[in-house]
């Protein structure tokens, strides 16, 4: 069976930038279709870390990445009067030389500059695909089918690819019983380059500020047992649902709701991790958040992003058919991505302690001696994490 040659990829954000640099090395012809208009800007800020830092630095990036580094130096846990009650330093959780910041729109920019042989599509996306065994049909939303040898679903948590060939997304979620809001908002409190956390039980408001944008991002994260589908509603219907939730729960909150009505990135979903027995059918494949998106209380979606579209286009053209290229891109990345979808539990009690007691024993920590060997302890995690797989090994 001849090599794949010609792929669609779904998704212009990390993942399927990513995959494209290494299918331009190798010699693949990538075609990336993104629903957005043109590409994303602006954003919050995400971590690479361990593995994904080696990668960047083979597709030449990691110079730009710490250019763009977010610069901000920790973090300060406050009562609602806005009085410090503890303060994180920055790198205590995570080694600095091997964890970066960066807003994610920046890494978008460097990961399309890496890129430059794919051809990009913006404003469309796959309305169906009709998989031939040597090859798929994909039938645009703007009008026209193509055919190739392969489909990539990079495009995220709720991916429109995973729908189409493996079905409706309930079965494969895992809701972790929160919902999180990112957006940028004006910095009412002149933050430069420490992030501010106010918490009520189970509920956290953030603000943080980074030279690399102007205003400041704020975070609004609750937990619930009761899942819905406002993760999927119109952004107003957000908003409301963020309204109930914490309106009147003190320090900035109130400020920061008023403020989502003017938010030009405004970002809400839930926290949910996405666990399938398998990540291809035929000659479709998912990559990144699509097939095993960890959630943000991971910290590690950007590099499971990053390190698999390396293995999968490293198995890809190792091969001379996709079978067993896909087979093995799955065998390799499977205990990576289970190590890292196992660290997202622990972040979410850290951020938002389901009780006043939690609160008062997370900052009690937070001043004390031994905070450093309960967080060297998740550290560790989250470094063995982050390190779980072998770059250069595991082909069979």
């Amino acid at each position: 069976m001849a090599a794949v040659r010609n792929v669609l990829i779904s998704g212009a954000s990390i993942a399927g930038p990513a995959l494209a640099h290494w299918f331009g090395r190798n010699g693949i012809r990538a075609v990336v279709i993104e629903k957005a208009p043109s590409r994303r800007t602006g954003g919050y800020a995400i971590d690479i870390r361990g593995k994904a830092i080696d990668v960047a630095m083979r597709m030449g990036v990691l110079d730009g990445v710490r250019a763009a580094e977010t610069g901000i130096g920790g973090a300060a846990m406050v009562d609602a009067d806005g009085r410090v009650r503890a303060r994180l330093a920055s790198g205590l959780v995570a080694p600095e030389e091997r964890s970066l910041e960066i807003l994610r729109g920046d890494l978008v920019a460097l990961l399309h500059e890496a890129a430059p042989e794919a051809e990009y599509r913006y404003g469309t996306s796959i309305s169906a695909l009709e998989d031939r065994g040597d090859r798929v049909e994909a039938v645009f939303a703007s009008g026209g089918t193509e055919s190739f040898d392969l489909v990539v679903g990079a495009d995220g948590l709720h991916s429109n690819t995973r729908g189409l060939a493996f079905g409706p997304e309930r079965p494969y979620r895992r809701f972790l019983e929160s919902y999180v809001s990112i957006a940028t908002v004006p910095n009412h409190l002149g933050l430069d380059g420490e992030a501010r956390l106010f918490n009520t039980p189970s509920r956290v408001a953030a603000l943080y500020n980074t030279p690399r944008a102007a205003g400041a991002k704020a975070l609004l994260l609750h937990r619930t047992a009761v899942e819905s589908d406002v993760d999927r509603a119109a952004p107003a219907a957000q908003r409301e649902h963020l309204r109930e939730v914490f309106a009147g729960m003190g320090w900035e909150t109130d400020r920061i709701l008023a403020d989502l009505d003017r938010a030009p990135d405004f970002y809400f979903d839930s926290v949910t991790q996405i666990s399938m027995g398998a990540w291809s059918k035929g000659r479709t494949v998912l990559l990144g958040d699509a097939g095993y998106c960890p959630s943000p209380m991971s910290g590690q979606g950007t590099s499971l992003a990053l390190v698999g579209a390396y293995v999968l286009a490293a198995e890809l053209a190792a091969r001379d058919a996709p079978e067993p290229a896909l087979a093995a891109y799955e065998r390799r990345m499977r205990p990576f991505v289970a190590a890292n979808q196992g660290i997202a539990a622990p972040g979410l009690d850290f951020i938002a302690p389901k009780s006043a007691m939690g609160i008062g024993a997370r900052n009690a920590l937070l001043r004390s001696g031994p905070v450093l060997r309960l967080l060297s302890r998740f550290d560790s995690r989250l470094g063995k994490a982050a390190e779980a797989i072998d770059l250069d090994r595991g082909r069979a």
